[in-house]
């Protein structure tokens, strides 16, 4: 019997010794710590899940309006240039009109008609009827 433990103390102390080998523990994200070490559980969180996709929703509305509202002012920025385009071409063909408009303008452009200005003072044109002697 001695020589039996004799004999197994001999075969470990021939065996080496190897020491286990380190595990390299990765690092755990944020999210799952929090919520399997944190005050909030998985339940917590799976509760809370509708009210998180409301204020999802409500964000995703914010940002959509606050688009369109950057669009709106684009065009009216466009169309007021528009406008102050518009303004200067009607008051240029109005002024445009009152040139061609004045005495001379008309009468050099009738002239190519053949129609010139009258020299000489109007003249009253009286039309008598038959039974008015």
């Amino acid at each position: 019997m001695n020589r039996l433990i004799a004999d197994i103390a001999e075969e470990e102390a021939e065996k080496e010794v190897v020491p286990p080998k380190p595990t390299v523990q990765k690092p755990e994200s944020f999210f799952s710590v929090f919520l399997r070490k944190g005050f909030i559980s998985t339940d917590d969180a799976t509760r809370a899940l509708p009210f998180i996709l409301y204020l999802s929703f409500l964000a995703m509305l914010y940002i959509a309006n606050r688009h369109l509202a950057e669009k709106n002012l684009r065009d009216i920025d466009k169309y007021g240039k528009e406008v102050k385009e518009l303004s200067w071409d009607f008051k240029s063909t109005k002024a445009e009109l009152a040139f061609k408009s004045t005495l001379t303008e008309v009468a050099k452009r009738a002239d190519t008609l053949g129609v010139r200005v009258s020299l000489g003072p109007p003249q009253k044109i009286v039309v008598k009827e038959e039974g008015d002697k």
